[in-house]
């Protein structure tokens, strides 16, 4: 690789006004986790993202 050493997680980059205030999550994130069509979302995601992982390997090889 590059050099850098990752955890294999995204990191997140919080803005500096970004505030730890649980009511406000909430209201910015007001997504139904039990909700079907959130989980075909989410394996969506998913999918492509160890599609782009796949891809990305192959390329530093």
């Amino acid at each position: 690789r590059h050099g850098r050493q990752t955890s294999g997680a995204p990191s997140l980059m919080l803005s500096k006004g970004a505030t730890n205030d649980k009511k406000k999550d909430q209201e910015d994130f007001d997504i139904d986790m039990e909700a079907p069509e959130t989980e075909r979302a989410a394996v969506a995601i998913q999918s492509q993202f160890r599609k782009f992982q796949k891809k990305k390997q192959g390329a530093d090889d």
